[in-house]
Protein backbone atom coordinates (compact mmCIF):
# COMPACT_ATOMS: atom_id res chain seq x y z
CA UNK A 1 0.00 0.00 0.00
CA UNK A 2 1.05 3.58 -0.57
CA UNK A 3 0.48 5.80 2.72
CA UNK A 4 0.28 9.58 2.33
CA UNK A 5 1.25 11.80 4.95
CA UNK A 6 0.50 15.59 3.94
CA UNK A 7 1.55 19.07 5.57
CA UNK A 8 -1.05 20.09 7.96
CA UNK A 9 -3.05 23.08 6.57
CA UNK A 10 -5.27 24.02 9.49
CA UNK A 11 -3.88 27.28 11.24
CA UNK A 12 -1.62 26.88 13.20
CA UNK A 13 -1.78 23.26 13.31
CA UNK A 14 2.13 22.20 14.04
CA UNK A 15 1.51 18.59 14.37
CA UNK A 16 2.49 15.60 11.80
CA UNK A 17 0.57 12.03 11.25
CA UNK A 18 3.73 10.49 10.97
CA UNK A 19 6.80 10.08 12.96
CA UNK A 20 10.34 8.44 10.91
CA UNK A 21 9.63 5.33 13.54
CA UNK A 22 6.29 4.85 12.20
CA UNK A 23 7.47 5.34 8.19
CA UNK A 24 10.25 2.64 8.96
CA UNK A 25 7.89 0.24 10.16
CA UNK A 26 5.79 0.83 6.88
CA UNK A 27 9.05 0.11 4.73
CA UNK A 28 10.17 -2.75 6.18
CA UNK A 29 6.60 -4.19 6.26
CA UNK A 30 6.92 -3.57 2.18
CA UNK A 31 4.88 -0.52 1.73
CA UNK A 32 5.67 3.23 -0.08
CA UNK A 33 5.69 6.55 2.35
CA UNK A 34 4.77 9.71 0.27
CA UNK A 35 5.92 12.56 3.07
CA UNK A 36 4.79 16.04 1.65
CA UNK A 37 7.77 18.04 2.07
CA UNK A 38 7.85 20.09 5.48
CA UNK A 39 5.40 17.84 7.05
CA UNK A 40 7.22 17.70 10.41
CA UNK A 41 9.23 20.89 11.08
CA UNK A 42 6.50 21.93 12.98
CA UNK A 43 7.25 19.26 14.99
CA UNK A 44 10.84 19.54 14.64
CA UNK A 45 11.36 16.90 12.50
CA UNK A 46 13.38 17.50 9.14
CA UNK A 47 12.49 15.75 5.22
CA UNK A 48 15.96 13.87 5.83
CA UNK A 49 14.79 12.22 9.03
CA UNK A 50 11.84 10.73 7.05
CA UNK A 51 14.21 10.11 4.01
CA UNK A 52 16.60 7.95 6.33
CA UNK A 53 13.74 6.26 7.36
CA UNK A 54 12.97 5.02 3.71
CA UNK A 55 10.00 7.96 2.80
CA UNK A 56 9.83 9.67 -0.56
CA UNK A 57 9.45 13.18 -0.29
CA UNK A 58 7.54 14.83 -2.32
CA UNK A 59 6.71 18.57 -3.46
CA UNK A 60 2.99 19.11 -2.86
CA UNK A 61 -0.12 18.08 -1.08
CA UNK A 62 -1.87 17.01 -4.62
CA UNK A 63 1.02 14.65 -5.24
CA UNK A 64 0.69 12.96 -1.62
CA UNK A 65 -3.05 12.53 -2.06
CA UNK A 66 -2.93 11.44 -5.92
CA UNK A 67 -0.44 8.69 -5.25
CA UNK A 68 -1.38 7.32 -2.00
CA UNK A 69 -4.29 4.56 -0.89
CA UNK A 70 -4.46 5.91 2.42
CA UNK A 71 -3.84 9.43 3.91
CA UNK A 72 -3.12 10.19 7.46
CA UNK A 73 -3.58 12.89 8.82
CA UNK A 74 -4.01 14.99 12.57
CA UNK A 75 -6.86 16.99 11.44
CA UNK A 76 -9.82 16.56 9.49
CA UNK A 77 -9.39 17.73 5.98
CA UNK A 78 -9.66 21.23 5.17
CA UNK A 79 -12.05 22.70 1.91
CA UNK A 80 -8.94 22.97 -0.10
CA UNK A 81 -8.60 18.79 0.44
CA UNK A 82 -11.63 18.11 -0.31
CA UNK A 83 -11.41 18.28 -4.20
CA UNK A 84 -8.11 15.73 -3.68
CA UNK A 85 -10.01 12.53 -1.66
CA UNK A 86 -11.26 10.57 -4.31
CA UNK A 87 -13.59 7.46 -3.99
CA UNK A 88 -11.99 4.51 -2.19
CA UNK A 89 -9.45 6.56 -0.53
CA UNK A 90 -8.72 6.01 3.01
CA UNK A 91 -8.80 8.84 5.17
CA UNK A 92 -7.15 8.08 8.70
CA UNK A 93 -7.53 11.37 11.10
CA UNK A 94 -9.24 13.08 13.53
CA UNK A 95 -12.68 14.12 12.05
CA UNK A 96 -15.31 15.52 14.75
CA UNK A 97 -17.90 15.12 12.50
CA UNK A 98 -20.05 16.37 15.18
CA UNK A 99 -19.37 19.87 14.82
CA UNK A 100 -19.69 20.02 10.69
CA UNK A 101 -22.38 18.80 8.79
CA UNK A 102 -20.42 20.56 5.61
CA UNK A 103 -16.96 18.42 5.97
CA UNK A 104 -19.51 15.40 6.88
CA UNK A 105 -21.50 15.79 3.37
CA UNK A 106 -18.19 16.69 1.96
CA UNK A 107 -17.09 13.10 2.90
CA UNK A 108 -20.33 11.52 2.44
CA UNK A 109 -19.91 13.32 -1.76
CA UNK A 110 -15.76 11.80 -2.35
CA UNK A 111 -16.82 8.11 -1.84
CA UNK A 112 -13.86 7.96 0.63
CA UNK A 113 -13.54 5.79 3.66
CA UNK A 114 -13.30 7.42 6.47
CA UNK A 115 -11.64 6.66 10.03
CA UNK A 116 -11.74 8.29 12.54
CA UNK A 117 -9.16 8.70 14.69
CA UNK A 118 -12.09 9.98 18.28
CA UNK A 119 -14.22 6.94 17.48
CA UNK A 120 -12.19 4.43 17.78
CA UNK A 121 -12.89 2.27 21.10
CA UNK A 122 -11.47 -0.80 22.93
CA UNK A 123 -13.50 -3.36 24.99
CA UNK A 124 -13.20 -1.36 28.15
CA UNK A 125 -14.93 1.56 26.72
CA UNK A 126 -11.43 3.85 26.68
CA UNK A 127 -10.46 5.34 23.33
CA UNK A 128 -6.90 5.00 22.59
CA UNK A 129 -6.40 7.47 20.33
CA UNK A 130 -7.95 10.42 21.69
CA UNK A 131 -6.83 10.08 25.14
CA UNK A 132 -3.36 11.31 24.54
CA UNK A 133 -4.77 14.12 23.35
CA UNK A 134 -7.47 14.79 25.93
CA UNK A 135 -4.47 14.48 28.45
CA UNK A 136 -2.81 17.38 26.96
CA UNK A 137 -5.40 19.23 25.88
CA UNK A 138 -6.43 19.43 29.74
CA UNK A 139 -3.15 20.25 30.97
CA UNK A 140 -3.56 22.84 28.59
CA UNK A 141 -6.72 24.42 29.83
CA UNK A 142 -5.29 25.45 32.91
CA UNK A 143 -1.83 26.30 31.36
CA UNK A 144 -3.94 28.90 29.23
CA UNK A 145 -6.63 29.47 31.63
CA UNK A 146 -4.11 30.85 34.12
CA UNK A 147 -2.42 33.47 31.23
CA UNK A 148 -5.64 34.53 30.46
CA UNK A 149 -6.73 35.53 34.13
CA UNK A 150 -3.91 37.88 33.41
CA UNK A 151 -5.45 41.58 33.91
CA UNK A 152 -2.90 42.24 30.49
CA UNK A 153 -4.96 39.04 28.80
CA UNK A 154 -8.32 41.13 29.70
CA UNK A 155 -8.62 38.70 32.83
CA UNK A 156 -9.32 39.26 36.15
CA UNK A 157 -5.86 39.71 36.91
CA UNK A 158 -5.63 36.77 39.24
CA UNK A 159 -3.07 34.47 39.98
CA UNK A 160 -4.29 31.23 39.83
CA UNK A 161 -2.89 29.61 43.55
CA UNK A 162 -2.79 32.71 45.06
CA UNK A 163 0.06 34.12 47.76
CA UNK A 164 0.56 33.27 51.36
CA UNK A 165 -2.33 35.64 52.85
CA UNK A 166 -4.59 35.97 49.42
CA UNK A 167 -6.69 33.44 48.58
CA UNK A 168 -5.86 31.22 45.33
CA UNK A 169 -8.58 31.09 41.96
CA UNK A 170 -11.66 28.95 42.24
CA UNK A 171 -11.62 26.80 39.30
CA UNK A 172 -14.56 24.59 38.18
CA UNK A 173 -14.29 21.83 35.27
CA UNK A 174 -17.44 20.26 33.64
CA UNK A 175 -16.52 16.66 32.89
CA UNK A 176 -14.77 14.24 34.87
CA UNK A 177 -12.90 12.16 32.31
CA UNK A 178 -9.70 12.08 31.03
CA UNK A 179 -9.62 15.50 30.04
CA UNK A 180 -11.34 16.98 33.14
CA UNK A 181 -8.99 14.61 34.95
CA UNK A 182 -5.75 16.24 34.10
CA UNK A 183 -7.40 19.39 33.96
CA UNK A 184 -7.98 19.18 37.83
CA UNK A 185 -4.65 17.45 38.47
CA UNK A 186 -2.58 20.21 37.32
CA UNK A 187 -4.89 23.22 38.57
CA UNK A 188 -4.66 21.20 41.85
CA UNK A 189 -1.24 21.28 41.54
CA UNK A 190 -0.71 25.25 40.73
CA UNK A 191 -2.92 25.64 44.32
CA UNK A 192 -6.40 26.61 42.92
CA UNK A 193 -9.93 25.70 44.68
CA UNK A 194 -11.16 23.06 42.11
CA UNK A 195 -14.60 21.38 41.50
CA UNK A 196 -14.87 19.18 39.21
CA UNK A 197 -18.31 17.91 38.13
CA UNK A 198 -19.43 14.86 36.31
CA UNK A 199 -22.85 12.81 36.24
CA UNK A 200 -20.75 9.46 36.87
CA UNK A 201 -20.61 8.87 40.75
CA UNK A 202 -17.95 6.14 40.16
CA UNK A 203 -15.99 8.97 38.32
CA UNK A 204 -16.03 11.47 41.05
CA UNK A 205 -15.41 8.80 43.57
CA UNK A 206 -12.12 7.81 41.76
CA UNK A 207 -11.05 11.50 41.03
CA UNK A 208 -11.59 11.99 44.99
CA UNK A 209 -9.63 9.13 45.79
CA UNK A 210 -6.70 9.86 43.60
CA UNK A 211 -6.01 13.85 43.80
CA UNK A 212 -5.57 16.11 46.87
CA UNK A 213 -7.61 17.56 49.10
CA UNK A 214 -8.16 20.81 47.38
CA UNK A 215 -10.10 19.15 44.62
CA UNK A 216 -13.64 18.32 45.77
CA UNK A 217 -16.13 16.65 43.62
CA UNK A 218 -20.02 17.66 43.08
CA UNK A 219 -22.65 15.59 41.14
CA UNK A 220 -23.62 17.75 37.98
CA UNK A 221 -27.18 19.00 37.37
CA UNK A 222 -27.94 22.18 36.29
CA UNK A 223 -28.56 23.51 40.19
CA UNK A 224 -24.74 22.76 40.62
CA UNK A 225 -23.44 24.19 37.75
CA UNK A 226 -25.62 27.84 38.18
CA UNK A 227 -23.58 27.04 41.53
CA UNK A 228 -20.18 27.08 40.36
CA UNK A 229 -20.69 29.36 37.87
CA UNK A 230 -20.82 32.07 40.49
CA UNK A 231 -17.90 31.45 42.37
CA UNK A 232 -15.65 30.31 39.72
CA UNK A 233 -12.60 32.61 38.18
CA UNK A 234 -12.07 30.02 35.54
CA UNK A 235 -14.25 27.47 34.12
CA UNK A 236 -13.12 24.72 31.93
CA UNK A 237 -15.32 22.96 29.75
CA UNK A 238 -14.49 19.14 29.18
CA UNK A 239 -17.62 17.24 28.35
CA UNK A 240 -17.25 13.86 26.27
CA UNK A 241 -20.17 12.26 23.78
CA UNK A 242 -18.83 9.50 22.50
CA UNK A 243 -18.86 10.42 18.28
CA UNK A 244 -21.55 12.82 19.10
CA UNK A 245 -21.93 16.89 19.53
CA UNK A 246 -21.05 18.19 22.94
CA UNK A 247 -24.19 19.23 25.15
CA UNK A 248 -24.41 22.28 25.98
CA UNK A 249 -24.17 22.77 29.56
CA UNK A 250 -23.85 26.56 29.81
CA UNK A 251 -25.96 29.12 28.16
CA UNK A 252 -25.19 32.41 27.64
CA UNK A 253 -27.93 33.52 30.01
CA UNK A 254 -25.77 31.65 32.69
CA UNK A 255 -22.90 33.18 31.97
CA UNK A 256 -24.59 36.42 33.38
CA UNK A 257 -23.91 34.97 36.96
CA UNK A 258 -20.01 34.60 36.70
CA UNK A 259 -17.62 37.01 37.76
CA UNK A 260 -16.97 40.16 35.24
CA UNK A 261 -13.47 38.45 33.05
CA UNK A 262 -13.50 35.09 34.32
CA UNK A 263 -12.22 32.71 31.97
CA UNK A 264 -13.89 30.01 29.78
CA UNK A 265 -11.50 27.06 28.39
CA UNK A 266 -13.89 24.97 26.05
CA UNK A 267 -12.11 21.66 25.26
CA UNK A 268 -14.72 19.88 23.79
CA UNK A 269 -14.87 23.00 20.85
CA UNK A 270 -14.09 19.92 18.36
CA UNK A 271 -17.53 18.39 18.81
CA UNK A 272 -19.24 21.45 19.26
CA UNK A 273 -18.62 22.98 22.96
CA UNK A 274 -19.66 22.82 26.26
CA UNK A 275 -20.97 26.40 26.14
CA UNK A 276 -23.82 27.62 24.21
CA UNK A 277 -21.28 30.70 23.30
CA UNK A 278 -18.59 28.93 22.67
CA UNK A 279 -17.08 29.35 18.40
CA UNK A 280 -13.81 28.02 17.36
CA UNK A 281 -10.86 29.66 17.35
CA UNK A 282 -7.10 30.16 16.30
CA UNK A 283 -3.72 30.13 18.62
CA UNK A 284 -3.35 33.60 16.80
CA UNK A 285 -6.76 34.51 18.09
CA UNK A 286 -7.47 32.36 20.87
CA UNK A 287 -9.71 34.34 22.72
CA UNK A 288 -13.15 36.25 22.68
CA UNK A 289 -15.41 38.36 24.96
CA UNK A 290 -19.07 37.56 25.40
CA UNK A 291 -21.36 38.92 28.32
CA UNK A 292 -18.32 40.14 30.12
CA UNK A 293 -16.70 36.66 30.24
CA UNK A 294 -12.93 35.46 28.36
CA UNK A 295 -13.49 32.32 25.92
CA UNK A 296 -10.58 30.80 25.23
CA UNK A 297 -11.77 28.00 22.47
CA UNK A 298 -8.75 27.18 20.21
CA UNK A 299 -10.32 23.72 18.33
CA UNK A 300 -6.60 22.47 17.87
CA UNK A 301 -5.14 23.05 21.49
CA UNK A 302 -2.65 20.23 21.54
CA UNK A 303 -0.85 21.54 18.07
CA UNK A 304 0.78 24.33 20.27
CA UNK A 305 2.80 21.85 21.47
CA UNK A 306 3.38 19.80 18.61
CA UNK A 307 7.02 18.68 20.39
CA UNK A 308 5.19 16.44 22.77
CA UNK A 309 1.67 15.98 21.59
CA UNK A 310 3.08 14.34 17.79
CA UNK A 311 4.94 12.06 19.41
CA UNK A 312 2.13 11.04 22.04
CA UNK A 313 -0.73 10.90 19.49
CA UNK A 314 1.66 8.52 16.89
CA UNK A 315 2.48 6.04 19.78
CA UNK A 316 -0.94 5.08 19.36
CA UNK A 317 -1.67 5.40 15.87
CA UNK A 318 1.41 3.73 14.79
CA UNK A 319 0.10 0.23 15.25
CA UNK A 320 -3.62 1.22 13.58
CA UNK A 321 -1.79 2.64 10.12
CA UNK A 322 0.45 -0.98 10.22
CA UNK A 323 -2.93 -2.46 10.72
CA UNK A 324 -4.78 -1.09 7.20
CA UNK A 325 -1.52 -0.74 5.53
CA UNK A 326 -0.69 -4.51 5.88
CA UNK A 327 -4.59 -5.99 6.16
CA UNK A 328 -6.64 -3.35 3.64
CA UNK A 329 -9.53 -1.66 5.69
CA UNK A 330 -11.73 -4.11 5.29
CA UNK A 331 -10.12 -7.34 6.84
CA UNK A 332 -8.27 -5.20 9.34
CA UNK A 333 -11.51 -3.52 10.72
CA UNK A 334 -13.05 -7.40 10.75
CA UNK A 335 -10.63 -8.18 12.67
CA UNK A 336 -10.40 -5.25 14.83
CA UNK A 337 -13.87 -4.31 17.08
CA UNK A 338 -12.22 -1.73 17.91
CA UNK A 339 -11.20 0.00 14.70
CA UNK A 340 -14.88 -0.79 13.70
CA UNK A 341 -16.02 1.96 15.78
CA UNK A 342 -13.41 4.37 13.83
CA UNK A 343 -15.61 3.82 10.51
CA UNK A 344 -17.77 6.97 10.59
CA UNK A 345 -18.17 7.07 6.41
CA UNK A 346 -17.64 4.97 3.21
CA UNK A 347 -18.78 4.73 -0.38
CA UNK A 348 -21.33 7.96 0.40
CA UNK A 349 -22.69 5.71 3.60
CA UNK A 350 -22.76 6.96 6.86
CA UNK A 351 -21.88 4.49 9.45
CA UNK A 352 -21.74 5.95 12.55
CA UNK A 353 -25.61 6.16 14.18
CA UNK A 354 -24.45 9.07 16.14
CA UNK A 355 -23.71 11.00 13.30
CA UNK A 356 -26.52 9.54 11.07
CA UNK A 357 -29.10 10.88 14.46
CA UNK A 358 -27.94 14.37 14.36
CA UNK A 359 -27.73 14.72 10.66
CA UNK A 360 -30.62 12.86 9.50
CA UNK A 361 -28.58 10.59 7.06
CA UNK A 362 -29.67 7.23 6.92
CA UNK A 363 -27.36 4.55 8.98
CA UNK A 364 -25.63 1.74 7.33
CA UNK A 365 -23.89 -0.42 10.00
CA UNK A 366 -20.55 -0.18 9.75
CA UNK A 367 -19.93 -4.16 9.12
CA UNK A 368 -22.46 -4.50 6.28
CA UNK A 369 -19.73 -2.06 4.63
CA UNK A 370 -16.74 -4.02 5.46
CA UNK A 371 -17.94 -7.27 4.36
Amino acid sequence: MIVGVPKEIKEDEYRVSAVPAIVDSLVAAGHRVLVETGAGRGSGIDDQSYETAGATIVCSREEVYSGADMIVKVKEPMLEEYPLIREGQIIFTFFHFAASRELTQAMIDTGAVCIAYETIEEADGSLPILTPMSEVAGRMAIQEGAKYLERPMEGRGILLGGVPGVAPANVAILGGGVAGFNAAKMAAGMGANVKVLDVNLRRLRYISDVLPSNVNTIMSDLYNIRMVLRESDLVVGAVLRHGARTPVLVTREMLKLMKPRSVLVDVAVDQGGTFETTRPTTHAHPVYMEEGVVHYCVSNMPGAVAGTSTYALTNVTGRYVLDLANKGWKQALRQSPELMKGLNIAYGKVTLRAIAKLFGYSETPPERVAE
